[in-house]
């Protein structure tokens, strides 16, 4: 329940800041760092499932992770053409994956989300922003199941937005454990809470 009102707190400061008011800025600022310190003691670990993973295939999931990353950051940045680009450049990483190099678990993971997870990047990369955040939200659970299984190449941040589609939520991976919130973009960038971090 703390939990929960930490994340809404750092959500509700997002909106005093763009009431525009300079103090409300700096409070938003000085109460998320609080809120940062705090949460690190509650972030759950979660170990990657496969240790046994081919070089070339875990630098191939690598690589898709760091597109989803570019796509991410655009998002925050309220930047549609970036994220358009990241996502055709993730189409190209995953066309050349060599699934012959997985075991027949990994394969099978690898599979279950593949053609979504190239559908929705296939959509983000020639849509308007709204429509490439929806798009975003359900490539996240795709990208979060391979990080889970194979890593990312780097630690990574399960991060979770309380307010996006009508208060329904969304999550995203992160790199850092600044939240920079790619649903809200510039209007709330500091929304949301670290869940969990994968390493």
């Amino acid at each position: 329940m703390a939990t929960a009102s930490l994340a809404f707190a750092a959500c509700n400061n997002g909106n005093n800041k763009e009431a525009g008011s300079n103090d409300a800025g700096k409070a938003d600022k000085d109460t998320t760092g609080q809120i940062a310190a705090a949460d690190k003691k509650e972030i759950k670990t979660v170990t990657v499932t496969y240790t046994n993973v081919d070089p070339k295939v875990a630098a191939s999931i690598k690589e898709i992770v760091d597109h989803y990353l570019h796509i991410k950051n655009a998002l925050v940045s309220d930047n549609s053409q970036e994220a358009a680009n990241g996502s055709k450049a993730m189409v190209a990483a995953m066309g050349k994956i060599d699934k012959s190099l997985f075991t027949a678990d990994q394969k099978k993971v690898y599979d279950e989300n593949e053609e979504d997870l190239k559908e929705h990047a296939e959509h983000i990369g020639k849509s308007k922003i709204d429509h490439q955040r929806e798009h975003f939200a359900m490539m996240s659970e795709e990208v979060y199941a391979l990080a889970k299984a194979f890593g990312g190449g780097q630690t990574l941040y399960h991060d979770h937005c309380p307010m996006y589609n009508d208060n329904k939520g969304a999550m995203w991976l992160s790199e850092t454990v600044e939240i920079k919130n790619p649903y809200m973009g510039s209007k709330m960038p500091k929304c949301g809470k670290v869940q969990e971090k994968i390493q």
